[in-house]
């Protein structure tokens, strides 16, 4: 009997051993996939804990005696340590398998609302975040504006150098725009070539100042270096710009009109000759 209970209890023991043991490859790799900071370090203290348990587990079934063994009430002990790590095993996946699938959900959101070739947030973002906008405006009265940016006689780069050579185009203006652009600012690729720009807490008058200055550094930019063995020289861009302020009397229920006055200014800016920045006031709008 004492043989049977003292065989039952390593065996209950090494299982939890085991058990635990495989907790730990969860474990690491939630670890490896977490970002240096606070979840990480305390996924690294609970991979510690789980050794300290190991190391409880062995000392428990090794340093008892085999004639303490005379019961089937020793028993209760290994077998709860056995559920224990029957939990933490469970635990431990089911955290791998949560984490993993939030970072697949959050993958393909971030494809549904991102432009694959230059990176920039698409037009299924900018329905959602423009609403977003308009009702934080309307909700504390802080303004906000946008640009929108055409580049100039685009379809020449296309028809002369390729849209190989067009796509790289438009990724370096992206780049160019994102790292221009505040943290708090969204860059939006709007269609083709038009790539539009929400400013929150901005009035239309420094929106203006930073849409210059754009248009400035992208007209100083070579977007495609040359290259002497195709023959092509180096491509410089301009672009024109469109700006427009949210109005409050816009409404609740109007959150186009902004980008519709954006879309105006614009116009008026190609028709002044290309090249420069124009402004749409509330009273240009006739929508």
């Amino acid at each position: 009997m004492q043989n049977n209970l003292f065989m039952m209890t390593i065996g209950l023991t090494v299982a939890g051993v085991i058990l635990l043991l495989k907790s730990l490859v969860p474990v690491r790799v939630i670890i490896q996939k977490l970002p240096a900071g606070t979840a990480r370090n305390r996924w690294k203290l609970l991979s510690s804990l789980i050794f300290i348990f190991i190391l409880g587990y062995i000392l428990y079934a090794f340093i008892r005696e085999p004639d303490s063994f005379n019961s089937i009430s020793t028993l209760v002990v290994p077998s709860i340590f056995f559920g224990g790590a029957v939990f933490v095993f469970l635990v431990c996946s089911l955290s791998l398998k949560t984490a993993l699938d939030l970072q697949r959900i959050y993958v393909l959101e971030q494809e549904s609302i991102t432009d694959p070739l230059t990176g920039l947030f698409n037009r299924r973002y900018l329905d959602r975040r423009i609403v977003e906008e308009f009702q934080r405006a309307m909700r504390f009265e802080q303004p906000f504006s946008v640009f929108l940016l055409d580049i100039d006689h685009f379809k020449n780069v296309n028809d002369t150098y390729g849209h190989q050579i067009g796509d790289m185009v438009l990724k370096k203006l992206s780049h160019l725009i994102t790292e221009s652009v505040r943290e708090v600012d969204v860059a939006i690729r709007y269609g083709g070539e038009e790539i539009m720009v929400i400013l929150p807490n901005t009035r239309i008058e420094n929106a203006f100042e930073l849409a210059e200055r754009l248009r400035k550094q992208i007209e100083e930019t070579i977007m495609v270096a040359a290259d002497p063995r195709k023959r092509q020289p180096a491509i410089h861009l301009t672009v024109s710009i469109g700006v427009s302020e949210y109005q409050f009397s816009d409404g609740w229920d109007n959150a186009q009109k902004v980008l519709q006055r954006a879309d105006k200014a614009l116009y008026q800016a190609k028709d002044q000759g290309r090249n420069r920045v124009a402004t749409s006031k509330k009273q240009d709008d006739q929508c």
